[in-house]
């Protein structure tokens, strides 16, 4: 897989069923057209990450289709639901095998196939912290399972779900739960205090790395031991384990690319123990509610750090970027594409979907696409194709005042790789801004004129070499960007004609 990958992840359940219903007949795994992977190869996808094709929960679903509050989220996104709109949710599973309304295991195998034979890779889930209550280790395995007794029971009878044991006995088994939130009653926490425990999780890891390239690790840092430990030391059985849960992962899976959920500044924790991938929410909230001086400072962290760390501008758990960032939804989508890392789209993205799916609905409403947006994000994923933006050095590049202070709203960067330039600025502030880039060393060696084509709105800006001593001066109005590539200027009738613009441009 080539440096900075691109990731697209698929909501598996609506998305077959979208194909179904334009297909008129049903669509699994197995029977996906061959055209949906030809176009996300066409793209530049590296890796397609199917979300949610485990076996899903049963009692999980009948919770859903019985939780009063959440029919608010399926009444907004999708009008008129029906009960067999509701699926369950994709992190309440019973088991790691593919639900039957996705495919089997022939069929997984098929799209892995499919994936490769186009350069590309398959991520699945794997869902560490819990399991559905209807998971077959409740009846046969309970002890691999955080439970309280009955007085626990009677103090917080929220926290937890009766379970009946094969022997006749009652367990009083722990709801899962991230700490800063209540219970979610639909999944039971697993007991990392217990070996046994961590030694089934890393044998169904080991099945899953048999099936699949990469896993999106769900909340991974609710398995750290401290964090396990602060959340849960009331009900555990026995001291944690020497080791942490994701080294003896990692070891067990050499070769399987591991990517993590993760929060509350824990992610160079979790690459230190092995992760090749960690979210990083905290460029999102920048980008978002934040300042591009705060953009800027998060993007001087280590070079080793970056380049693992997962950039999105929405996922499944994320409100969609269109009405989230609005008229910067463009900038935005600019920087998280053209900076170190893992680069990760979501279904629905590129065509400008606005509403959230809740991870327990089947279906998607119909949409007509964002064509204007669509064309946006097929530009900026085909010239990403580029050699100099995987196999490249990058590098930030400091913006100086071009007549007032609002070049403090630019971000800049480049990529290099031999005598190959991009440049990138974006503008993430609310008003339009002007700045002088200073691209320094970063210009093509020799004496001649430059000609800096912008790859991303089909432009070109002809500059003589010694007009840039001060700096490159651009201006964008609100949610724009430039991806310059900076090539000497050409010879014969294109010399000519850039001759005259330079003209225009110095006089």
């Amino acid at each position: 897989m080539r440096p900075h990958p691109h990731l697209y992840e698929i909501n598996t359940w609506p998305w077959l069923d979208n194909l179904s219903r334009k297909a008129g007949r049903p669509i699994t795994l197995g029977s996906v057209p061959s055209r949906e992977w030809d176009s996300l190869q066409r793209l530049g996808i590296d890796i397609v990450y199917l979300m949610g094709v485990w076996k899903r929960s049963p009692f999980g679903r009948s919770l859903a289709l019985a939780n009063i509050p959440l029919f608010d989220a399926f009444d907004q996104t999708l009008p008129g639901w029906q009960p067999g709109d509701v699926a369950g949710s994709a992190y309440s599973i019973s088991g790691y095998d593919p639900d039957s309304r996705v495919g089997t295991w022939t069929e997984l195998a098929s799209v892995r196939a499919e994936l490769r034979a186009r350069g590309m890779q398959l991520f699945v889930d794997f869902v560490p912290n819990h399991t559905g209550f209807d998971h077959p280790w409740i009846e046969w395995h309970p002890d691999r399972y955080l439970h309280a007794d009955v007085d626990a029971f009677r103090r917080d009878p929220e926290a937890f779900r009766v379970v009946q044991t094969v022997s006749g006995g009652v367990r009083y088994v722990a709801c899962a739960r991230d700490p800063y939130f209540p219970p979610w009653h639909d999944v039971a926490q697993l007991d990392y205090s217990n070996p046994d425990t961590r030694t089934a999780m890393i044998a169904e890891l080991k099945y899953i790395a048999e099936h699949a390239d990469g896993v999106r690790c769900d909340m991974a840092m609710l398995v750290l031991s401290d964090v396990f430990a602060a959340t849960w030391g009331r009900l555990l059985r026995a001291p944690m384990p020497a080791t942490e849960f994701w080294t003896d992962a990692r070891a067990a899976v050499p070769s399987l690319v591991l990517m993590a959920e993760v929060y509350w500044d824990l992610e160079w924790r979790l690459q230190d123990l092995g992760f090749d991938y960690t979210y990083d929410k905290r460029l999102y909230d920048r980008l978002l509610h934040s300042t591009a001086a705060d953009v800027r400072g998060h993007l001087k962290a280590d070079n080793a750090y970056q380049r693992r760390s997962a950039r999105f501008i929405e996922n499944h758990d994320e409100e969609r970027s269109v009405p989230a960032f609005a008229n910067r939804v463009k900038a935005s989508a600019a920087v998280i594409s053209t900076i170190q890392g893992l680069r990760f789209f979501h279904d629905g993205q590129f065509e400008g979907r606005t509403e959230h799916l809740p991870v327990q609905l089947g279906r998607w409403r119909d949409m007509t696409a964002n064509e204007h947006l669509w064309r946006f994000y097929e530009r900026l994923l085909i010239l990403l194709n580029a050699d100099v933006f995987h196999d490249g050095s990058w590098r930030m590049l400091d913006i100086t005042p071009a007549g007032d202070e609002s070049f403090d709203h630019l971000v800049a960067w480049e990529w290099s790789l031999r005598t190959d330039r991009r440049i990138v600025v974006v503008n993430l502030g609310e008003t339009s801004a002007q700045g002088l880039v200073q691209c320094g060393d970063g210009l093509p060696p020799g004496e001649g004129n430059l000609v800096f084509d912008d790859q991303l709105n089909g432009a070109q800006y002809p500059w003589a070499r010694e007009a840039l001593h001060d700096g490159l001066y651009v201006r964008l109005d609100e949610g724009g960007a430039h991806v310059f590539a900076v090539e000497p200027m050409g010879s014969g009738t294109e010399r000519q004609h850039a001759v005259r613009a330079l003209g225009r441009v110095l006089s």
